[in-house]
């Protein structure tokens, strides 16, 4: 049975399918209060009434700017603090440059790298009035090497990595731990569509696993599958090799 004791509140933005459901799951497991955050409850709806006091949903688009006061007030009538906010909301689309749709970047920018600029405007106050408070934010193995057609998601990505990487250094005086997450592959609604080899891609539970172990121990940025990262180090090490291997033709 969980420790109510060491019950905390948790804060999971895109949280209604895929890695982000999976987490709100184990959250839920482990006895905590989760405040799950999406653009509709999706699968959510089945989870609250099995966790009907622990589960509380806020709808979220994290793209409109608009929404930001609304959900910092709905934050605010069931909580004042927030031990730990995951930062998971993501999309992709990949440029076709035969026909390119310039607008892509603006719409992946808004949800990956703007989103989570928004969901630390709402969660912050909170986090900084919490003991001990955690920040974590999804970014991407992709900010690694450089890839055909993901121009967009891959620099929004990198941003996300920057941002956090530089809030840790601006929010070190409340003592908020802050850690980047660079997940490989998942097995998601988002990678499903995809029409290319995913090597090493996981299941959600398996990531989940492996994103929580990197939670307890705070540490400043987790990047996984370490098959993955060595292989994209190749990028780095030999970016001559790496463009002649993966340069349209």
């Amino acid at each position: 049975m969980p420790d109510t004791a060491q019950s905390k509140t948790v804060w999971i933005t895109g949280a209604s399918s895929g890695l982000g459901f999976s987490m709100v799951k184990e959250q839920l497991k482990a006895g905590h209060r989760v405040i799950a955050s999406a653009r509709n409850e999706g699968k959510l709806a089945d989870l609250k009434q099995e966790y009907s006091e622990q589960l509380h949903f806020i709808a979220f688009d994290v793209a409109d700017a608009d929404q930001v006061e609304s959900v910092g007030d709905a934050m605010l009538q069931l909580t004042d603090t927030l031990d730990l906010a995951i930062l998971n909301a993501g999309t992709c689309e990949y440029l076709d440059i035969e026909q390119p749709d310039w607008s892509l970047f603006e719409r992946v920018n808004e949800v990956n790298y703007m989103g989570v600029v928004r969901s630390v405007q709402v969660c912050l106050p909170l986090l900084k009035k919490t003991p001990n408070a955690h920040l974590v934010g999804v970014s991407s193995q992709a900010v690694q090497a450089p890839f055909i057609r993901s121009e967009a998601y891959g620099a929004s990505k990198a941003a996300v990595r920057y941002f956090m990487a530089s809030l840790r250094l601006d929010i070190a005086p409340y003592d908020i731990d802050v850690t980047c997450i660079l997940p490989g592959f998942v097995d998601t609604p988002l990678t499903q569509k995809n029409d290319f080899d995913m090597p090493f891609i996981m299941s959600p539970e398996k990531a989940t696993e492996r994103i929580n172990k990197a939670i307890e121990k705070r540490v400043f940025e987790y990047a996984f599958p370490r098959r993955l990262t060595l292989a994209l180090a190749l990028s780095r090490w030999m970016p001559t090799l790496w463009f002649k291997q993966n340069a349209r033709k």
